[in-house]
């Protein structure tokens, strides 16, 4: 087994310059993620879900599911890069470890060893219970690295809460827009929601995470915020009309 994390994108490599974050980037320490497909790897997705499905040719098309209302950017980004998809793909054989502590071991033998910030997916989600809980496990273990996660699958956060209340380098974002979303409220779990503009934001008085600070740094894990629509959206949408309003704010591109 193979299993690959992949160097920070532009926004989440800005976390280098957020002073709640330094301290885990001391010694030249780098920000990575671990990924895996997105759709077919998201439980819990309902208003983002889409999926890049194989076709018999070979080629790789968007298919959305039957509640999307605004589409996954990071499954439009492994229909266009086949290195991409590949890495991911090659990814979800760690789904098929049996024990926690061996989802751990193979999670940890595979980090790089200059990590100091790892985000948790920027495609797929905590897609069993015992995939969830090797996480938390390799988080126990390494203290000196930062992990962090938006996800959809709150069943697992919610019977596990016990568990993360004193893992202080695991930090945990709820995505709205899921099948468990109220779950949410139930549980007073700190949240995100994406917005179409900036606006938005404002009337639901909620800051905007530009850079992913929000999402990881420790001292904000009581916060809830927002996320600015961003990556290509369904042909016709309101949410296409959104992001070409926004004119580049709040996309993943440099």
């Amino acid at each position: 087994m193979q299993l690959r994390f992949s160097k920070a994108n532009a926004k989440i490599k800005a976390l280098e310059n957020v002073d709640g974050i330094k301290p885990y980037l001391a010694g030249k320490r780098k920000v990575y993620s671990f990924d895996l497909l997105s759709g077919h790897n998201c439980p819990y997705a309902k208003n983002c879900l889409s999926k890049a499905v194989t076709q018999p040719d070979g080629r790789r098309k968007i298919v959305d599911g039957p509640d999307m209302q605004f589409r996954c950017f990071s499954a439009s980004q492994e229909v266009l890069f086949p290195a991409l998809y590949k890495l991911r793909e090659g990814n979800t054989e760690v789904l098929k470890i049996g024990k926690v502590s061996d989802v751990a071991d193979a999670l940890e033998n595979a980090m790089p060893k200059n990590a100091g910030v790892i985000r948790i997916h920027v495609g797929g989600d905590f897609t069993t219970r015992r995939y969830f809980e090797g996480w938390l496990e390799l988080a126990k273990r390494r203290e000196d690295v930062l992990f962090y996660a938006y996800t959809k699958s709150l069943p697992f956060w919610v019977k596990l809460e016990n568990k993360l209340e004193n893992v202080s380098n695991f930090v945990l974002t709820a995505s709205y827009g899921g099948h468990k979303d109220s779950l949410i409220v139930e549980h007073n779990l700190r949240n995100v929601v994406v917005v179409k503009s900036e606006a938005e934001a404002a009337t639901l008085k909620l800051a905007i995470d530009h850079d992913d600070s929000h999402a990881a740094d420790p001292s904000k894990r009581g916060e809830s915020f927002a996320l600015l629509i961003h990556g290509p959206q369904a042909a016709g949408s309101d949410w296409g009309a959104a992001v070409r309003n926004l004119k580049g704010v709040g996309s993943y591109k440099r």
